[in-house]
């Protein structure tokens, strides 16, 4: 906490500022519970943030803090609640130095981590044969840059010239190289790429590619929560040739993402324990250890019933802080406030061990702005969502958001919400309430709703809204 604490005294004096972009991006609630957690939440994470003259740019620390360094994973998580925070030019440099470094020599890897220097972290590499890489990486940086896309409206991160090759790369050299087509990935090599002088002592070695997150099980070949990451990729890639205006080629991917998807219901769903098995190994076995929590993040289930059933399987047990700082989001896409809310709680609360790990505080604020405020942006459509997942009785205000290259402030109850839109231009709201409502009130007019299902399985009622800049409008069902 010592070093946390002279970080953030480092970032005041440096970068001007530091203290500004912490009292910008602000949360109240009737909850002083959870008002005090983002709080936490906040000053932590903005205390991981680097000094942007640094060797490497502008950066934020997304691994063990004493590496003073980002890797993808950690990046991937945690990119969302930078933008919150007011760290998008962090972002944009952090995704660009990942996308430049895929290489033929690498396998099309790229630097797994990259410390402040601009160099690959020497904890995880040691040359271009000897370094240690999880394969869901390069998917996961390809997904979570086309959220900052939807988020931010900047295209840079689909098709500027680094990102396109990246995410062109991704889905077909790295899949070849490292045999992840659908049909093979319970039959493909433990090793697909060892070099003549493997040796499976060397973590650096046996490590190179590893089939998961799930870092535990030696002779692991696959990991659901890759085939979960291909899926997503494939899916994600569509979206970009769609952006683009290439329907044909994206059909193509969707196809690839269903073929992905289709073998984790009919592979790796084990009807005797019912639950999803989350390894296969070497020796043609599937076994359990992490796993679950990237069936969600990745947003593959559609079986309402199962997907439950991961929800109920993440709840009853004990999880590292890394797979912890996920459940705020990827729980509020389903709903449970007060496992929602519990959950932030014990992310900040000051007696949890390793709350100082960046994912932690950013998982928290990610978990209050999306999860339990239900915000959302599509760029392609110019439109915000919003869909209150809180306590009944609760109401809260988020002040001052970037997102679509303006600020908003939206505070939300159960059955009212307002949007004020402080930036220039029009913007497309889309105010979702729970529950099935016939008519949703905007600003004193009667309108009459449209109902949809969320995730399978909550019926929401909502209307589109156009919010003229400096404008602010108020929503009601009754």
């Amino acid at each position: 906490m010592i070093r946390l604490i002279a970080t953030a005294s480092i970032c005041l004096a440096m970068h001007q500022g530091c203290l500004a972009q912490s009292e910008t991006l602000g949360f109240r609630s009737t909850d002083t519970a959870l008002q005090t957690a983002f709080e936490r939440a906040r000053e932590m994470a903005l205390s991981h943030r680097g000094n942007p003259s640094d060797p490497v740019g502008d950066w934020y620390e997304a691994a063990l803090p004493t590496r003073f360094a980002f890797c993808m994973r950690d990046v991937s998580h945690q990119a969302m609640a930078a933008e919150m925070l007011g760290l998008g030019k962090a972002n944009q440099n952090m995704f660009s130095q990942f996308a430049k470094n895929v290489s033929d020599g690498k396998d099309w890897c790229s630097y797994w981590e990259i410390n402040k220097e601009g160099k690959p972290a020497p904890e995880d590499y040691r040359n271009d044969e000897e370094f240690w890489y999880n394969l869901n990486a390069n998917f996961d940086v390809l997904n979570a840059a086309w959220k900052l896309y939807l988020w931010t409206g900047d295209k840079r991160y689909v098709n500027g010239p680094q990102f396109a090759d990246f995410h062109r790369k991704s889905v077909r050299e790295y899949v070849e190289r490292w045999v992840l087509q659908p049909d093979s990935l319970l039959s493909r090599p433990l090793h697909p790429n060892a070099h003549a002088a493997y040796n499976d002592d060397d973590s650096f070695h046996r490590c190179r590619g590893l089939a998961s997150y799930s870092e535990g099980v030696h002779d692991l070949k696959m990991g659901v929560d890759l085939v979960a990451a291909l899926s997503r990729g494939m899916k994600t890639y569509a979206d970009m040739l769609r952006l683009d205006g290439k329907t044909a080629e994206a059909a193509i991917f969707d196809q690839k993402a269903e073929q992905y998807r289709q073998h984790i219901e009919k592979q790796w769903w084990s009807d005797k324990e019912d639950k999803y098995f989350t390894y296969y190994s070497s020796a043609g076995k599937f076994g359990y250890t992490e796993g679950e929590t990237f069936l969600l993040w990745f947003d593959v289930l559609k079986d309402t019933t199962r997907t439950r059933k991961v929800i109920g399987q993440i709840l009853a047990r004990d999880w590292n802080m890394e797979n912890q700082s996920y459940f705020p989001y990827v729980l509020g896409q389903y709903g449970y406030p007060e496992q929602i809310r519990s959950q932030v709680l014990h992310l900040t609360d000051p007696a949890t061990k390793r709350r100082e790990y960046p994912e932690v505080s950013y998982g928290a604020v990610q978990g209050i702005v999306q999860g339990i405020m239900g915000i959302d942006a599509d760029a392609r459509v110019n439109r915000i969502t919003t869909l209150f997942n809180g306590r009944a009785a609760d109401t809260h205000t988020i002040d001052n958001l970037p997102v679509l290259q303006r600020t908003i402030s939206l505070t939300e109850s159960q059955k009212r919400a307002s949007l004020h839109n402080a930036g220039s231009g029009t913007i497309q709201w889309r105010v979702m309430f729970a529950g099935k409502h016939p008519f949703i009130t905007v600003n004193g007019a009667r309108r009459k709703a449209s109902q949809t299902v969320v995730k399978g399985s909550r019926a929401v009622s909502y209307v589109d809204v156009s919010v003229a800049a400096n404008q602010q409008v108020a929503a009601r069902v009754d």
